[in-house]
C-alpha cells in the first residue's frame, strides 16, 4: 500500500481543455443538472405533500428520485467546477471518495429497482393480499436493504480498486473518477481483486435482471386477463415507467463496466458515460410523471394551491397598500 503515495492526485481530462469548449462544457452540464435537480425535488416535495400518494410505489419512488440526486450530484458540480476554474485536479482522497459514493448511488439504485418491481408484482398479481405483504414495516426494510447492499458494493470496488499502484500516468481520460479508467492508468499487473468484485456485481445484475424478467412475465401474464380496457391501461401505467427505467439503467451501466478500457481519450465512453450518469437521472421524472396520470394530477393540485396562495398574497398586499393611502388621506 505504500505505493499509492506515488500518485497524489488525478487529472480529469475527459473534455478537451480549450477554454470556449470548457464554457460550452460547464453550460451544458449546468443545464442538465439543473433539469434533473428540479424535476427529482419536485417528485419528492409532491409525493411527501400529497396524502394519497402515500403508498408503497410512491415511496420507492421518493426514494429513487433522492437517489437520482445522490448520484449526479457525486460527479457533475466537480465537473463543472474544474471547466469553470481550469483546473481539472481532483486529490487521491476525493476521486476515492467520488468512487466510493458513486458505486454506492449505482448498487443502491439497481437493488431499489428489483424491489420496485416486486411491488408492482405484488399490486397487479396479488391485489387482494397487497396492503398485508407491502407493509410500511416491509418497504422500509426493503430500503434500508438496498442501501446497505449499495454501501457493501461501494467499500468492495473502492477498497479493491485504490489497492493498485498508480506510479505511472495520473490522467484520467473521464470527466470524473471512473473505475474502468482508473484500471487502465494503473501500474499493477495483476488485476484479480477487482475482476473478482466485478464478477461479484455480475452475479448480483444477473439475479436482479431475472428477477425483474420473471415477475414482469407473471405481470403481463395477469393484465392480459384484465377484462376491462381501463384496468390493463391503469395497470400499464404503473409498469412500463420502471420496466422502461430499469433496462434504461442497467443496460448503460453494463455496457459502460463490461466494455475493454483504454487509456486513450474515446468519444465512445464519453457519450456513455454521460448518458449513464446524467441521462438517466434526468429522465426518470418525465418518464414517471409523464406516464403516471395521478402524479400529474398531483402536480397539478400543488401548482393549483401554490397559485391560489400567491394569488391570495397578492390580494392582501394590494388591500394594505389601500388602507396606506385611506390611512394617510385621513
Amino acid at each position: 500500500m505504500s505505493n499509492l503515495t506515488l500518485v497524489r492526485e488525478f487529472i480529469l481530462m475527459g473534455f478537451p481543455a480549450d477554454e470556449s469548449l470548457s464554457i460550452l462544457h460547464s453550460l451544458l452540464f449546468s443545464l442538465i443538472y439543473s433539469c434533473s435537480l428540479m424535476g427529482n425535488v419536485l417528485i419528492i416535495i409532491i409525493i411527501t405533500w400529497a396524502q394519497h400518494l402515500h403508498t408503497p410505489m410512491y415511496f420507492f419512488l421518493k426514494n429513487l428520485s433522492f437517489l437520482d440526486l445522490c448520484m449526479i450530484s457525486v460527479t457533475v458540480p466537480k465537473s463543472i467546477a474544474n471547466s469553470v476554474t481550469q483546473d481539472h485536479s481532483i486529490s487521491f482522497r476525493g476521486c476515492a471518495t467520488q468512487v466510493f459514493f458513486f458505486i454506492l448511488t449505482v448498487a443502491t439504485e439497481l437493488h431499489l429497482l428489483t424491489v420496485m418491481s416486486f411491488d408492482r408484482y405484488t399490486a397487479i398479481c396479488r391485489p387482494l393480499h397487497y396492503d398485508l405483504i407491502m407493509n410500511r414495516c416491509l418497504c422500509v426494510q426493503m430500503t434500508a436493504g438496498s442501501w446497505l447492499g449499495g454501501f457493501l458494493f461501494g467499500v468492495m470496488h473502492t477498497a479493491s480498486t485504490f489497492s493498485f499502484s498508480f506510479c505511472g500516468s495520473n490522467v484520467i481520460h473521464q470527466f470524473f473518477c471512473d473505475i474502468p479508467q482508473l484500471l487502465a492508468i494503473s501500474c499493477s499487473k495483476s488485476f484479480l481483486r477487482e475482476t473478482v468484485t466485478i464478477l461479484v456485481g455480475v452475479v448480483v445484475g444477473t439475479f436482479c435482471f431475472m428477477f425483474v424478467v420473471i415477475t414482469y412475465v407473471y405481470i403481463f401474464s395477469t393484465v392480459r386477463n384484465i377484462p376491462s380496457s381501463e384496468g390493463r391501461s391503469k395497470a400499464f401505467s404503473t409498469c412500463i415507467p420502471h420496466l422502461l427505467v430499469f433496462v434504461l439503467f442497467l443496460s448503460s451501466a453494463m455496457f459502460a463496466y463490461l466494455k475493454p478500457t483504454s487509456e486513450s481519450p474515446s468519444i465512445t465512453n464519453l457519450v456513455i458515460s454521460v448518458f449513464y450518469t446524467m441521462v438517466g437521472p434526468t429522465l426518470n421524472p418525465v418518464i414517471y410523471s409523464l406516464r403516471n396520470s395521478t402524479m400529474k394530477m398531483a402536480v397539478g393540485m400543488l401548482l393549483g394551491k401554490c397559485s391560489s396562495k400567491w394569488k391570495s398574497l397578492l390580494a392582501a398586499n394590494q388591500l394594505l397598500s389601500e388602507l396606506k393611502i385611506i390611512f394617510h388621506i385621513l
